[in-house]
């Protein structure tokens, strides 16, 4: 026998709701085949069987929401367990010799009455979109992903063929419908007005102070970020870095670049590529503590903070980066980045990476004070890069002033790794690789 729990889809989830079981009791399943699919408020994400055997019983419904370590179900070597049989009903005792009475028909089972019709005197309020597992027209499953994706791109699910199990459909035949113009969702019917619904906000003094529950995701994060402190003695190194060589062949290449990939060409690509090769000289920096030792990691998986529309971050992985060159490190950031904010990552690809970097810059910030992604020993802050006057040193050693693009990169670091003289030189490296790299030919 073999349990199946909830499984940790991300370090800062402790819940899921179970979508869809792709097995009924009584199926065989094998070794990470798909079992179920989970979602959570970071992904939703199909789950493979942790062992082979038969489906003895399913312990959470559909549509349940668990906890993380939660039994969801039973595997077994068998068949599954045949139901109890029905307890027979004792007959009476036959007085003397005479013959026992013929039993009576069983009575028909009366219809189950229906729920009164509300009385017409007030419309009910219009229901609030919630993520709970619902169905659609053909009573086919929409998981919380499906039914958000539908709204985003205004989509009717009638007008949709579903290729998930039993026809349900799956986020691929939502986005795939998108990009082909599919139907849009039929006009709302005008309702009568509803009656007047408490405000979500509570007010809580007459200076207009209002209460605003965090949402589960902000709740998490936090809790992630305080553990973080008080497992980590954080330290801040900030560094200076002139920008002026990227910024030109930013500037080069910036419409053919459009063009050729859909997306601009930032900053965040170029410094992603100095981290990779700075590691290369500071592998520390790539490594996570463990019980009296440094572990150091000898691929780069790099995650990228991506801030999800003001809600909480999410930190999507880009693996074996120190094999990839600065276009395909661009493209892996941006696809990563559309997949979390439509919550289309996988459980593996929010997991694992071994350095982090956020970007704040593009607000403009000056400096930034990021706490690490535990268990991590690192996290670069990219902030904002502005135009302004630098001394320039000519090749015969004269010295001018002229306007360049000029940053900052702050590295928070983990003082139970490395002393402040190594973070200070593996910035100072990667200074080196962002100022004086030929941009051009790496791209």
């Amino acid at each position: 026998m073999a349990d199946v729990e909830m499984p940790q889809l991300g370090e800062t989830v402790t819940e899921g709701t179970i979508t869809q079981w792709f097995k009924a009791v009584g199926d065989r399943v094998e070794v990470d085949e798909p079992l179920f699919e989970v979602s959570t408020d970071k992904v939703d994400s199909e789950v493979p069987s942790p062992a082979a055997g038969v489906l003895q019983e399913i312990l959470v419904p559909e549509g349940e929401t668990v906890d993380v370590g939660t039994r969801l179900a039973v595997l077994g070597d068998g068949a599954a367990p045949a139901p109890a049989a029905a307890t027979p009903v004792p007959q009476p005792v036959a007085e003397d010799h005479a013959p026992p009475p013929a039993p009576e028909p069983e009575p028909e089972p009366e219809p189950v009455a229906s729920a009164p019709a509300p009385e017409p005197a007030a419309a009910a309020p219009a229901p609030v979109e919630s993520d709970a597992v619902v169905s659609d027209g053909d009573g086919r499953v929409l998981s919380p992903l499906v039914r958000r994706l539908l709204r985003k791109h205004t989509l009717d699910p009638a007008t949709l063929s579903g290729t998930g199990p039993g026809g349900r459909i799956t986020r691929n035949d939502v986005l795939a419908a998108a990009e082909s113009g599919g139907a849009p969702a039929p006009a709302p019917v005008p309702a009568p007005a509803p009656a007047p619904v408490a405000p979500v906000r509570v007010k809580a003094a007459a200076d207009g102070t209002t209460n605003e529950p965090l949402n589960n995701i902000r709740k998490r994060t936090g809790e992630h970020m305080v553990r973080s402190q008080q497992t980590s003695p954080h330290v801040l190194t900030a560094m200076e870095v002139d920008f002026e060589g990227v910024d030109r062949v930013r500037r080069a290449h910036r419409d053919t670049w459009k063009a050729q990939e859909g997306f601009s060409l930032t900053y965040l690509p170029f410094v992603a590529r100095a981290v990779v090769d700075a590691i290369e000289d500071f592998p520390h920096l790539n490594a996570s503590v463990g019980e009296g030792e440094l572990l150091v990691h000898h691929p780069v998986h790099l995650a990228i903070a991506v801030d999800l529309d003001f809600e909480g971050l999410l930190a999507p992985v880009v693996r074996n980066t120190e094999s990839k060159r600065l276009r395909a490190i661009a493209r892996e950031i941006r696809d990563l980045a559309d997949r979390a904010h439509d919550k289309r990552l996988s459980a593996d690809e929010i997991a694992g990476g071994t350095f982090t970097i956020t970007n704040p810059g593009q607000y403009g910030t000056m400096l930034q004070f990021p706490v690490i992604n535990q268990p991590q020993v690192a996290i670069l802050s990219t902030d904002g890069v502005h135009r302004k006057p630098v001394v320039v040193t000519a090749p015969d050693g004269t010295e001018a002033i002229a306007v360049h693009s000029v940053g900052v990169l702050a590295l928070a670091w983990d003082h139970r790794a490395f002393d402040g003289a190594y973070a200070a030189a593996f910035l100072a490296r990667m200074r080196d690789i962002i100022e004086t790299r030929d941009w051009e030919a790496e791209l």
